[in-house]
């Protein structure tokens, strides 16, 4: 009786190490990863895509599904100032928004272009744009590739703006799509990512994320806006989508918690 107790016991506690809130936790992220930032899917990859920001390396990892970096690229020609997010087109292009802004004081923004997954070490180029005339400089961390156009989301607690960039090598002004308020507090977005059907958006936060659907052309807020909570708080920095019904999401490690990479349902 005693041994089954003990194997019940120890069934729980595995059980309840691989949920947390509603997330599942698929696998622990490398030790060497202190700092991920992002994650992403490429099409006619296998692996998952993530980046560290600022302080960091300037260096892409590929990982499998059980969380080991089973790639390491270095980025010869650029320079990691604060990489925050990455996103990916249908060409198996993958690209990394240097648009980190903590301090409110840079004006000149970066996105890098890698079109290289197989190499060790590639070059880059370079999609670089300024904030339309008197915007004041604003922390971004999250976009997304639609329409030949990106989708920058400003992080605030409150009010935030929508900016897009045209998908064309080259230096560009940012123009304003919209601002908008996410109902209640500790609203600020930390990533984001389009379905590959182009028919959902989600936005990341520590503790919950933003479903959006049932929208036209790129007016995301006047569609469907719902909140999604996990049941659980940390520092979660990247999401993707792994179909167009769930998403892959990554967090910190921060004071021995996070760390992880998740999965979860949208439906």
């Amino acid at each position: 009786m005693l041994y089954h107790l003990q194997k019940i016991l120890a069934f729980s506690i595995l059980l309840n190490s691989c949920q947390t809130g509603k997330l599942h936790v698929i696998a622990d992220l490398p030790n060497s990863l202190k700092e991920a930032s992002a994650i992403e899917t490429v099409n006619g990859s296998k692996l998952l895509w993530t980046i560290e920001d600022s302080g960091n390396k300037n260096n892409i990892y590929g990982l499998n599904k059980n969380g080991k970096i089973v790639k390491d690229i270095d980025i010869s020609n650029a320079s990691n100032i604060d990489w925050e997010d990455l996103t990916s087109d249908s060409f198996g292009n993958l690209y990394i928004g240097d648009f980190g802004n903590n301090s409110k004081n840079r004006d000149d923004f970066t996105i890098y272009k890698v079109s290289d997954l197989k190499s060790d070490k590639t070059s880059v180029e370079r999609i670089n744009f300024i904030l339309p005339k008197n915007l004041k400089p604003k922390d971004f961390e999250a976009f997304f590739l639609f329409n030949g156009y990106f989708y920058m989301f400003s992080k605030e607690n409150k009010s935030s703006i929508l900016l897009k960039v045209p998908n064309r090598i080259g230096k560009h002004t940012a123009e304003m799509v919209t601002d908008f308020n996410l109902d209640g507090k500790h609203n600020q977005i930390t990533s984001a990512d389009i379905s590959d059907d182009g028919e959902t958006i989600v936005l990341l936060n520590h503790d919950k994320l933003w479903k959006i659907t049932n929208f036209k052309t790129d007016q995301f807020f006047n569609g469907k806006v719902e909140e999604m909570t996990f049941g659980h708080s940390s520092q979660k920095e990247g999401i993707c989508f792994k179909n167009n019904h769930s998403v892959y999401i990554t967090d910190e490690k921060t004071k021995g918690e996070g760390g992880n990479l998740y999965d979860f349902k949208l439906n």
